[in-house]
C-alpha cells in the first residue's frame, strides 16, 4: 500500500512540475553579424542573459564563429513550449520570410539589445 502511495506522490509531482515548468515564459529570437549576411534562429527563457552569452562569445559555437552579436528580432511566449514550437517553425521558413519578419518589427535593422547592455 505505501508503495502504490510513494508512486502515486511521484507521479503527481512529476507532472507538476511539468506544469509549472510549460508555464515559464520564453522568447523566440533571431539574432545576425555585423554585415547582416548571417541569421541564427534561437529560443531561451532569459533574453537578456542569453544575448549577453552570445555577444561573450559562449552562446554557442556557431554565433561565436560567424560573431552573431546582434539582436535584430524576438518574440514573447508565455510557455516556453509554445516559444519551443515558433523557433522550430522559423528554422523552417526561408531565409526571405525571416527577413521579412525582421523588418516587420526592427526595419532599420538596430541591435534591440543595446537598451539592455
Amino acid at each position: 500500500m505505501i508503495s502504490k502511495i510513494n508512486s502515486l506522490i511521484h507521479f503527481m509531482e512529476f507532472y507538476a512540475l511539468s506544469a509549472l515548468d510549460s508555464m515559464k515564459e520564453g522568447y523566440v529570437y533571431i539574432m545576425s553579424n555585423y554585415n547582416r549576411t548571417v541569421l541564427y534562429v534561437g529560443v531561451t527563457n532569459n533574453i537578456e542573459w542569453r544575448v549577453i552569452q552570445h555577444k561573450s562569445g559562449v552562446g554557442s559555437k556557431f554565433t561565436s564563429k560567424y560573431k552573431v552579436h546582434f539582436l535584430l528580432y524576438y518574440e514573447r511566449f508565455f510557455s516556453i513550449s509554445n516559444a519551443i514550437d515558433r523557433e522550430k517553425q522559423l528554422k523552417r521558413w526561408h531565409r526571405e520570410w525571416k527577413w521579412n519578419l525582421i523588418k516587420e518589427m526592427n526595419p532599420d535593422l538596430v541591435d534591440l539589445s543595446m537598451e539592455w547592455i
